[in-house]
């Protein structure tokens, strides 16, 4: 308990945790899964056509990762001193009420995200069962809501399994997670060996023609040929934005760790190894399904769809389904059930934000808003972050110096209330970023064509930098007036 904590900015979940048993193991799976998921894969293969051979894909990946693997260091030591979530630590530099918009932001990009991994894992379930003839026909002549409806009913199964889990409290999603993640690690092998066997050969060299390459990345928005330097970049740059709503709110699992050491381990292993060798695997796949089916297949659904062996394509598509759960449990549903909570801390508690991510989620799900090029999702999503994170990043290491009250952000007339409970900077400075990051990119011809894939780096940078001199600004005129 805080104490004088105010009712409406505390409540047990959104307290300091008190128990801080996630180990270097428990980190790392948070990454595996993550990362370990039909829309992960999906990315990284795609990604991989952009490079237009095996070391440019190795390469452009292993940057991207070596910066989400700092990045993600930096707002984990936050967590892990402070012991707050996301939303309580948006408090320090947007104000105790104003820290609710970059909350419900990251709450509304995981409902986005929610719906994107359910509809995957649902379409892991419909490829196998498609495989029966009744069940083709089925999918083929009954629809409803805009889909089939058999990827209506795989779809509310998964997001009940999913509600399942969580229902059950972060211990659970910590016991989950530390399996599942590792379990579709061994399916990507088996998938790999099994399309290397088939093909006769182990290949690190792509043979697909640069016409097919120039066909199916001709509309994600990426500049230059594949295999050019600018592609390259794109590549590095949207595997970082990809990562774009777990730069906010990773301290809502770091804040479990014991120490920093422990952190820095798992994050090493869960990121920069783990990352290379996921897209290691996806490039050896991508080649071999070319090899084996002569098409390009960025779905693993869709490769283990083809498989002769019935029982090696349900154990992919159940295990595929499986991992896609866990990471919706962890990127997609922690982190709304703390911003909805954040809120409404006397009336919302870690569950019930969970279920209110969820239910938007199942109203997404008929327009679905995630379906088309991967790489464009990613960056049109992720850009809308970029200004958030760059605030409190400058906010916490450049303006604080990693010291902060955490017991004032949770007192209504403390430090953190600025203007009644606003800090209208940190806002001038998030509008002013959003506008470079999110609206002209994606609203106007005003900028290059290339400017949308970094619009995330732009976004954290062009606010970082305003909110800097304004709260340089405001702190030098504060100091002035109280010596005068």
């Amino acid at each position: 308990m805080i104490p004088g904590a105010s009712p409406g900015l505390y409540n047990e979940d959104l307290a300091p945790a008190k128990e801080r048993n996630w180990g270097p193991f428990s980190i790392f799976n948070v990454w595996t899964s993550d990362v370990h998921s039909l829309w992960g894969y999906y990315l990284a293969a795609s990604l991989f056509l952009f490079c237009g051979g095996f070391v440019n894909f190795i390469v452009a990946i292993g940057v991207g990762s070596l910066i989400i693997y700092f990045l993600m260091n930096l707002v984990g030591y936050a967590g892990v001193k402070t012991g707050v979530p996301y939303p309580v630590l948006a408090r320090a530099s947007f104000g105790i009420w104003g820290a609710n918009i970059p909350a419900l932001v990251r709450a509304i990009v995981a409902c986005f995200w929610y719906g994107a991994q359910t509809a995957a894992a649902s379409g892991a379930i419909v490829a196998l069962l498609t495989r029966t003839q009744w069940f083709a026909d089925f999918h083929a002549n009954n629809h409803m809501l805009g889909h089939s409806t058999l990827d209506v009913i795989c779809f509310l199964v998964m997001w009940g399994l999913q509600l399942l889990i969580i229902s059950k409290g972060m211990e659970t999603v910590r016991r989950f997670q530390d399996w599942a993640g590792p379990a579709v690690w061994i399916m990507m092998l088996i998938l790999a060996i099994y399309l290397c066997v088939k093909a006769g050969t182990f290949a690190v060299t792509s043979d697909i023609p640069m016409d097919v390459l120039l066909d199916k990345t001709k509309d994600a928005g990426v500049p230059g040929t594949p295999g050019s330097f600018g592609s390259l970049a794109a590549v590095a740059a949207i595997w970082v934005t990809y990562f774009a709503a777990l730069y906010l709110n990773f301290c809502d699992f770091a804040r479990y760790a014991p120490d920093k050491a422990a952190l820095r381990k798992g994050n090493l292993w869960g990121l920069p190894i783990n990352l290379i060798l996921f897209s290691l695997v996806a490039g050896v796949t991508t080649i071999a399904a070319w090899d084996v089916y002569h098409e390009v297949l960025l779905h693993p659904d869709q490769i283990s769809a083809k498989f002769d062996n019935w029982f090696l394509a349900a154990l992919a598509a159940l295990t595929f389904a499986v991992a896609t759960l866990g990471i919706n449990v962890v990127a997609n549903f922690v982190s709304p059930a703390f911003d909805f909570s954040n809120v409404f801390p006397r009336q919302i508690n870690f569950k019930r934000g969970g279920y209110i991510a969820a239910l938007i989620a199942l109203v997404l799900y008929p327009f679905s808003p995630w379906d088309g090029s991967a790489a464009s999702f990613v960056n049109t999503i992720g850009a809308t972050m970029g200004p958030i994170f760059g605030i409190m990043m400058v906010d916490y290491y450049l303006i604080r110096k990693g010291e902060l009250d955490v017991v004032g952000l949770y007192k209504e007339d403390g430090e953190f209330r600025f203007q009644n409970g606003w800090h209208v900077n940190a806002f001038i400075a998030a509008i002013i970023g959003a506008i470079f990051s999110s609206i002209l990119p994606n609203f106007t011809d005003w900028l290059p064509a290339w400017w949308g894939v970094y619009g995330w780096f732009f976004g954290v940078a062009i606010a970082g930098v305003v909110y800097y001199v304004l709260r340089t600004a405001a702190l030098g005129a504060g100091a002035k007036a109280a010596r005068a």
